[in-house]
């Protein structure tokens, strides 16, 4: 009791310190964490410019655009199951969750993120690093472990020169170095011991996520593998919109509390990259009429990582090039009106009010059907409304704002993801 007392203090320090609206220092509970978007009134990584919303579209679609590109070509390769399965990321996080480390707890807000098995935190001393860091000297339970822990095998690049389990590791645009640690965790209520992760000593580069990153892949050191006797590799998040004004959506862990009224589709598996959530996407729906989309678009091949995967760390679907101009090409038609203009990498947009289709993702065994507010995005100021997709090089991606609004179920025992609509900001 008196550790979580120590945990709240300090967020609300930390929090007023920061700026943050004081509800943002509503407690997680139960086994639920809150979650926020990095624009949201309780992030503290808000940009300091106050981009126009233009600027703010390009942006994030170049990162997109960066990630996605990496994604595709990630899946062709070889895996390595490391800390952080030799995976780059290049886009800063889109969604953070609070995390307390160590005894007593220190609260960092962690980078959340489906695609990657990465556990790691700025430390003390790190150069290069955030102002925010884990002071793993105040912790009483904190190791390091040595170059003898099994764990350290599974670590990209390990070096063992002293006594512990250095790695040298590329993130993106940026490189980044550290040892190979154990420490309690605390997620919401529920703690969990001697927690294996990254504890950085020097980063270069701004693709590193400012207070870590928590992944919720499935290979053999992330979060799902680490607490499986606690979670039973089930979890399942709402994601709030970017244009919300409320505070969070929720991440909840556990099979305990999650809805009994979804629909499922079988996750898929990838031998070359075992810890992305591949799916069946069959086919899609534009207003009530199926698109005529070439099969090999859609298929999973595991030889080659075609295919479709849920992100949580993309911002905008993509979809490959054949399957992309047939969704636009249908959706254009049904808009019926005389200009189409473009905005960066988004080809279909208008500077007149329009009434958009209903797009609807057809996987085996469920369908999704993606209302306007999980479509479009719209420029207040210069009246200019997107389609909110694009295409990609050789993947098919469902991203966040896509999946905004609904609770995402992972069934990893049972195989299988879950969609039900919820309004969570």
């Amino acid at each position: 009791m008196k550790s979580h007392f120590i945990a709240l203090v300090f967020f609300l320090i930390s929090s007023l310190a920061q700026g943050l609206n004081p509800k943002c220092a509503t407690q997680d509970h139960g086994s639920n964490l809150q979650v926020f978007h990095v624009y949201s009134p309780c992030s503290p990584f808000k940009p300091s410019k106050q981009l126009s919303w233009e600027e703010d579209v390009l942006q994030t679609l170049a990162k997109d655009q960066a990630r996605v590109k990496y994604l595709s070509s990630l899946v062709a390769k070889k895996s390595v199951v490391p800390i952080a399965s030799g995976r780059q990321i290049v886009q800063s996080p889109t969604y953070i969750v609070r995390v307390n480390i160590g005894t007593p707890p220190q609260t960092m807000l962690m980078a959340m993120d489906t695609s990657s098995d990465a556990a790691w935190v700025p430390c003390t001393g790190c150069i290069g690093c955030s102002s925010t860091v884990f002071d793993y000297a105040k912790s009483t339970t904190f190791k390091t472990l040595g170059c003898q822990d099994a764990q350290c095998k599974q670590v990209p690049n390990p070096t063992c020169g002293g006594s512990a389990c250095a790695f040298n590791m590329t993130y993106g645009g940026s490189t980044i170095a550290g040892n190979l640690s154990r420490d309690n965790i605390t997620l919401a209520t529920d703690p969990i011991p001697n927690y294996t992760f990254g504890c950085l000593q020097k980063t270069t580069g701004n693709s590193v996520p400012p207070q870590g990153l928590l992944g919720l892949g499935r290979g053999p050191l992330s979060l799902l593998s680490q607490s499986q006797n606690l979670y039973q590799s089930t979890f399942s998040y709402c994601l709030p919109s970017f244009r919300s004004l409320n505070f969070s959506g929720s991440l909840r862990l556990g099979p305990t509390g999650q809805p009994l009224r979804i629909k499922y589709t079988p996750l898929l598996k990838n031998p070359r990259k075992p810890s992305l959530y591949y799916v069946n996407l069959v086919a899609i729906r534009v207003g009530r009429k199926i698109v005529d989309i070439p099969p090999n678009a859609l298929a999973f091949n595991p030889s080659t990582g075609a295919g479709t995967i849920i992100d949580s760390g993309t911002v905008f679907t993509r979809l490959v090039q054949p399957a992309y101009v047939a969704v636009r090409d249908e959706f254009r038609r049904r808009v019926r009106a005389a200009n189409v203009t473009s905005l960066g990498g988004f080809d279909t947009c208008y500077s007149v009010p329009i009434v958009a289709p209903t797009i609807t993702l057809m996987f085996s065994g469920m369908n999704v059907t993606l209302p306007q507010e999980n479509l479009l995005i719209h420029s207040t100021a210069g009246g200019i409304t997107c389609l909110a997709m694009a295409s990609a090089p050789a993947l098919n991606v469902i991203a966040n704002m896509q999946q905004q609004n609904h609770r995402v179920l992972f069934d990893v025992p049972n195989s299988r993801v879950g969609f039900a609509r919820e309004q969570c900001s």
